[in-house]
C-alpha cells in the first residue's frame, strides 16, 4: 500500500508554495499531487509554473508526481490552461473534471480520476477504463462497505488489475463547487473584486453553526468539512480489501506527520492512533459526515 500528498486546495503565496514542495520532496510520501484545482485567479503560480515546479520535483526525487487539473471551469481560457495542462509531454495528469478526460482520452493518454468526479459504480469505471484511467480516486462522501463492494465486483469481471484505487483519508473534505466565491461573500466582496481574499485564511475561513458548531469550512468557490477527515484507523482494513493508495492532503505541516502515523499503521495494525475531536470520519461507517466512530 502506498501514500500520496494530494493537491493543496488552499492559496498560499508562490515562495510558500515553493517550500512546502520541497519539504514535500523530503517527506515518506510515495506519491506528489500538485497544481490548482480551486480557482483559476489564483495566479501565485501559472500553469507554467507548476509544470516547472513538476518537472524540478519529478527530476530530484524518485517519488511519482502527478499534475493536477481545476475542478469547475468557466471560461475558454481555463480550458486553455488545462490543455496545456494535460498535453504536458511527460507527466501523470489527475482529471478533476470531465473535460479533463475528454482531452487525455483524445490524446491517448492515461489519467487519475480526481474524487470530484461522480464515479459511483462498476458500469461507470468501465466507461472511464475505456477512456485512459489507470487510477481512480474515490468520491469523498462513499463508504467503506461500498467501496468493497465495488472491487469485489471488479474482480469478478476480472478488471481489477487493470486500475489502481486510492482513497481520500486525511485533510478537510473537499464537498461542493460552486460559481459564487463564498470567501469573497463572506467579506463582502464581489467575486470580481475578491482581492484574492482567500490568501489571508491558509487553510480557509472556519464557519460555525449557530450552536458554536463547526459545520464548514470556506475555501474560495470550495466548501470543505469543519473537521478534518481522519482514516487512520482504518489504513489495515483498506489493505486488506485492497486499496492502493491512502491519500493525505497537502493542507499544512501536519500532512506530513500524517504521512507517518498512516505508514505506521502497516507495521502496527493493532494500535489505534488518537483520533481528535476536530475530526470526523462519518462516511466511511455509514453515519453523518461530522461524525467519529
Amino acid at each position: 500500500m502506498k501514500f500520496s500528498l494530494g493537491p493543496s486546495l488552499f492559496f498560499w503565496p508562490k515562495q510558500e508554495v515553493h517550500d512546502y514542495y520541497q519539504r514535500a520532496s523530503d517527506s515518506s510520501a510515495d506519491i506528489i499531487y500538485l497544481g490548482e484545482t480551486v480557482c483559476s485567479k489564483r495566479r501565485e503560480l501559472r500553469a507554467k509554473d507548476w509544470l516547472e515546479l513538476a518537472r524540478q520535483l519529478s527530476t530530484n526525487t524518485d517519488k511519482q508526481i502527478v499534475v493536477s487539473t481545476m475542478t469547475l471551469l468557466e471560461s475558454p481560457a481555463e480550458i486553455q490552461v488545462m490543455r496545456r495542462l494535460c498535453d504536458n509531454g511527460d507527466l501523470l495528469v489527475e482529471a478533476n473534471d470531465l473535460s479533463a478526460v475528454q482531452m487525455m482520452h483524445e490524446l491517448k493518454l492515461p489519467f487519475v480520476l480526481g474524487p470530484a468526479i461522480n464515479c459511483y459504480n462498476l458500469a461507470t469505471l468501465k466507461v472511464f477504463l475505456k477512456q485512459g484511467l489507470v487510477r481512480w480516486v474515490m468520491p469523498v462522501e462513499l463508504s467503506g462497505d461500498w467501496l468493497r463492494q465495488l472491487l469485489q465486483e471488479a474482480e469478478q469481471e476480472n478488471i481489477r488489475h487493470q486500475f489502481e484505487c486510492e482513497v481520500f483519508s486525511w485533510g478537510y473534505l473537499p464537498l461542493a463547487y460552486s460559481a459564487r466565491c463564498f470567501t469573497a461573500r463572506s467579506e463582502d466582496r464581489p467575486k470580481d473584486d475578491c482581492q484574492y481574499c482567500c490568501i489571508n485564511y491558509p487553510q480557509g475561513r472556519k464557519m460555525n453553526s449557530r450552536e458554536g458548531e463547526r459545520v464548514f469550512v470556506l475555501n474560495g468557490i470550495q466548501t470543505m468539512s469543519g473537521y478534518q477527515y481522519n482514516l487512520v484507523n482504518e489504513v489495515p482494513q483498506m489493505q486488506a480489501m485492497g486499496v492502493d493508495i491512502a491519500r493525505i492532503s497537502a493542507d499544512s505541516d501536519a500532512a506530513f506527520m500524517q504521512l507517518n502515523n498512516f505508514k505506521a499503521q502497516l507495521t502496527a495494525p493493532q494500535h489505534k492512533a488518537l483520533v481528535s475531536t476536530n475530526e470526523c470520519n462519518g462516511y466511511w461507517h455509514q453515519i453523518p459526515g461530522m461524525s467519529i466512530a
